[in-house]
């Protein structure tokens, strides 16, 4: 099984600031269409394709893999992806938190496998690193936050 976990400030010095509900809107929008959100060509598809009071299902094509999601929203808190099908099973959250501090936070964590794949084999070890390094999930929030500026200042969020 890989864990993985990354946090990063949401209003860094020198960054216009975001609100916890200007923050959390860009978490839900990239919850609902991760297009908006990953490099072009990365996410070539993604819909939401049924919608409940607790939860919706989103299928998309990202990296090349289909996949199917079950996404619950806690708002302005938690976005919990569930890997339903495609090449990882297991949990993937993104929190909002304030730290000691009082400073909001953007934390990402996981505790997935891979399907067809041997526990803590070769692949598992290789998707540790890549989530762990500097092109893991830690540089996954930073984009997604400045994404979220962006979308601010376009008066699209």
């Amino acid at each position: 099984m890989i864990y993985s976990t990354a946090t990063v400030p949401v209003n860094p010095e020198g960054e216009t600031r975001l609100t916890r509900a200007q923050a959390w809107a860009g978490l839900e929008l990239k919850a609902r269409d991760a297009r908006l959100f990953l490099p072009p060509g990365l996410c070539t598809r993604c819909d939401v394709v049924e919608e409940s009071a607790t939860h919706f299902v989103r299928e998309a094509t990202i990296a090349g893999a289909d996949l199917r999601e079950i996404i619950t929203l806690e708002p302005e808190s938690k976005v919990t992806f569930f890997q339903a099908t495609g090449p990882r099973e297991g949990a993937i959250i993104n929190e909002l938190f304030e730290d000691e501090a009082g400073a909001l936070q953007l934390r990402f964590y996981c505790y997935i496998g891979l399907r067809g794949k041997e526990p803590n084999g070769p692949e598992e070890q290789a998707e540790q690193a890549w989530m762990d390094g500097d092109r893991g999930y830690r540089s996954a929030l930073l984009s997604t936050l400045k994404r979220t500026r962006e979308l601010l200042a376009e008066s699209r969020l």
